[in-house]
């Protein structure tokens, strides 16, 4: 076993040597893999500290230990109980969401996944059931992977959950919700996921942590919640890499 280790250092050595570590955001040289560079990490806000118990965003002040809502979870009726996220999404935040959804950067996964574990953690259960909001099958088959997914399955298997990658069903395909307003955001999104019947009888009086890259206005996520609601589960999180704040 020791030799396993020491040759798997070595190599991992000889590796760092010909493809030295290089910055998840800006592509810069490193010292580690899986960081970032000095200028991308002042660029990443993080969420920590005072937070949304809703949806993660950040909060002004400090708190005093009980839980608080944003002006848009106080407003909006949300259909689960509490959610984090990890990133505003603005800067470095914004730069990994986008190179892992369009630029088919899945490097970016596990680093990404032990982010959104750390800022999940308040919100974490022994036996929590976590699943990806799914993506319709024509986007599916278009960009080869679902980025919610491989987060979602990542963290799971980090956190030792079960991962259901088919909990939820896209059934028809919507356009680009980018430029809608947020009543249209939720307009177009109503009774488009659906729950898969294979995990119906199985969510009952369980806790589900739904997993997506970014929320803004909350209408896909809340689609996707509504939609675990006909399982009976106790209750239902969410997280996402990153969150949209209007004076971010």
């Amino acid at each position: 076993m020791a030799g396993h280790r020491i040759a798997r250092a070595a190599f991992q050595t000889v590796l760092e040597t010909i493809f030295p570590p290089h910055c998840l955001s800006c592509r810069g040289q490193v010292l580690e893999t899986g960081g970032l560079c000095p200028a991308c990490w002042r660029e990443a806000r993080f969420i920590t500290g005072h937070v949304c118990d809703a949806c993660g965003a950040p909060l002004p002040g400090e708190g005093d230990g009980h839980a608080d809502w944003c002006d848009d979870c106080l407003t909006i009726a949300r259909p689960w109980s509490r959610g984090r996220s990890v990133f505003v999404y603005k800067g470095t935040g914004r730069a990994l969401v986008l190179a892992l959804k369009h630029g088919d950067r899945q490097d970016i996964v596990p680093e990404a996944a032990k982010w959104i574990l750390r800022s999940a953690d308040p919100i974490l259960t022994p036996d929590m059931l976590v699943a990806p909001v799914p993506l319709h099958w024509t986007r599916f088959w278009k960009r080869r992977f679902n980025q919610s997914a491989l987060l979602a399955r990542e963290m799971a298997k980090r956190a030792d959950l079960t991962y259901a990658p088919d909990l939820l069903r896209r059934t028809s395909r919507t356009q680009s919700l980018d430029g809608l307003t947020r009543d249209a955001r939720f307009a177009l999104m109503q009774r488009r996921i659906h729950l898969n019947p294979r995990w119906a009888g199985q969510i009952r009086g369980r806790d589900l942590l739904l997993v997506d890259d970014v929320m803004t206005s909350g209408a896909t996520l809340a689609a996707a919640a509504e939609a675990c609601q006909s399982g009976k589960p106790r209750h239902i999180c969410v997280v996402t890499l990153a969150r949209v704040q209007k004076d971010a």
